[in-house]
């Protein structure tokens, strides 16, 4: 099969497509013939061996979409040890879910690993409640464009998005929020009532502005295994002085638990076949073309999903 492989931490020069023998599956896991692939930002960091590098040689990415080879069902994955970048991929039958007709395999892959991470830490982590109002750091992202769409689907009052660009914080605006914004700091000025739920994806200083916007009784998310990062410590008396929670949410733990991340994403299909949400897909590239996505991405230059087509 076809796959694009890391032999080198380094630039996005180091992937490269190859013939690979296909992976085996072990018990519990199935075959997955793939349609499309998804890039995310941590695999620029993998790439790099900045973070979780695997062994070497590698096939990076974390979520496909295809038919299971062994019904031919037609389902969605995420995969915990990538080989995503690869025209077959073997998942966790756990990690697996089937995907309804109506959603067709592009949003299916926009929707599952972005949108559940979004759900998760509105909903499970930020037991976001209706009538309450949410800011999103990183809104024009893969994470954030489903969150502000998630937030105003689950009844939130007020969705207010940050972004870096004149661009994207029209992108974030067209998705319905009511305020976009260039800098958390901004946020005070447009939301002097201060803000309920607060989803963080940056951390350092931009964390501790959103910890300042919000509200009395409101919560901070922060997002990913590494947590908010340098700069980011709160101290114990800050958070009781003003009343106020920070939450971490890692995708992983939902992973973990089969029974919730089935909830989560039929949860997701459930809001996108009501059209209360939408995965926004910058672009779908061939597997040659994964290191100029690679390059795109670091630059900042995409807005919400980029793709691969493992076909072309």
């Amino acid at each position: 099969m076809r796959a694009v492989v890391l032999r080198r931490f380094g630039g996005p020069g180091q992937l490269r497509t190859e013939s690979v023998p296909e992976p085996a599956p072990r018990e519990g896991e199935s075959v997955i013939d793939v349609t499309l692939a998804g890039l995310n930002f941590a695999d620029l960091e993998i790439r790099e061996g900045a973070y979780a590098p695997p062994p070497l040689p590698a096939v990076l990415g974390v979520d496909v979409v295809g038919r299971r080879r062994s019904d031919g069902r037609r389902v969605a994955a995420l995969l915990r040890e990538g080989g995503g970048y690869a025209q077959a991929a073997v998942a966790r039958d756990a990690c697996t879910v089937h995907v309804p007709d109506h959603i067709d395999d592009a949003q299916a892959l926009g929707l599952l690993e972005q949108g559940s991470t979004a759900y998760g830490a509105l909903v499970t982590a930020g037991r976001l409640r209706p009538g309450e109002s949410v800011a999103v750091a990183a809104a024009a992202g893969g994470v954030g464009h489903l969150a502000v769409q998630l937030a105003l689907a689950l009844g939130a009052r007020t969705v207010a998005g940050i972004a870096s660009t004149p661009a994207k914080r029209r992108f974030v605006r067209s998705l319905g929020a009511r305020v976009a914004v260039g800098a958390p700091e901004r946020l005070s000025e447009e939301l002097p009532e201060g803000v309920d739920l607060y989803l963080d994806s940056v951390g350092g200083p931009a964390l501790r502005a959103g910890l300042a916007a919000l509200a009395p009784f409101g919560r901070l998310v922060t997002i990913g295994e590494r947590g908010a990062g340098p700069g980011s410590s709160v101290p114990v008396e800050e958070l009781t002085g003003s009343s106020v929670g920070v939450h971490g949410f890692w995708m992983r733990h939902v992973l973990a638990d089969p029974a919730l991340f089935a909830r989560t994403a039929d949860a997701l299909f459930t809001l996108a076949g009501r059209g209360q949400v939408r995965a926004r897909v910058d672009r779908v590239v061939p597997l040659d073309g994964v290191g100029a996505a690679h390059e795109a991405m670091a630059a900042r230059e995409t807005l919400g999903k980029v793709l691969v087509d493992v076909r072309a």
